[in-house]
């Protein structure tokens, strides 16, 4: 189980909050797909992913928790999943690949990342012509659970960040009471 600000992000939690088979469905995520899961803990959509996308397809799993990532491959070893590719590292200094991803995806971490932009440039490096980043977030609400108000990102200032970032924003969309998904294409690749 994973624990994020003194809170539980276990399985039956977040399927309270939201549904991640729809969020992980409407980014269009399909068998033999390349997905990659910035700031993945110890795995929780890494693993949908990996599932959805199949033998054939790839998921590649960053975070900067080194005990997550071991979770996450104990995890995978034990669901029998082999497409996972897992790193410890930070977002802002990691590039899996140029070009190679469909989905980029970042699940309640914005706020985490000591450089936001960055991580979004990167990730623009990911994706391939097609490709989409997909940001799973909190609202910018007072909640007896979750990160302090004041260090959550709002959807307008994800929005800008994004914009910042050179994205085209073609989505934003409740996810639940306390979650938002927003969808972005680069204006233009590396």
């Amino acid at each position: 189980m994973a624990c994020h600000c003194n809170f539980s992000l276990d399985e039956a939690t977040r399927r309270s909050w939201y549904n991640p088979d729809v969020v992980l469905r409407d980014t269009g995520l399909k068998r033999d797909m390349i997905f990659a899961d910035i700031g993945c803990g110890d795995g929780f959509f890494t693993l949908l992913a990996a599932k959805v996308v199949g033998e054939e397809g790839i998921v590649y799993a960053l975070d900067s928790d080194a005990e997550a990532i071991k979770r996450l491959n104990q995890k995978a070893e034990e669901q029998r999943l082999k497409n996972i590719k897992a790193k410890v590292g930070a977002a802002e200094e990691t590039v899996f690949c140029t070009g190679c991803t469909d989905v980029v995806f970042c699940s309640m971490v914005l706020h985490d990342f000591k450089d936001p932009v960055q991580v979004l440039s990167n990730a623009k490096k990911m994706l391939n012509a097609n490709g989409k980043f997909v940001n799973l977030d909190w609202k910018k609400q007072q909640n007896p659970f979750g990160p302090p108000f004041k260090i959550r990102i709002s959807e307008q200032e994800a929005i800008g960040l994004l914009k910042i970032s050179g994205y085209s924003v073609s989505k934003l969309e409740d996810a639940g009471p306390y979650h938002y998904v927003i969808t972005a294409e680069p204006n233009e690749h590396c």
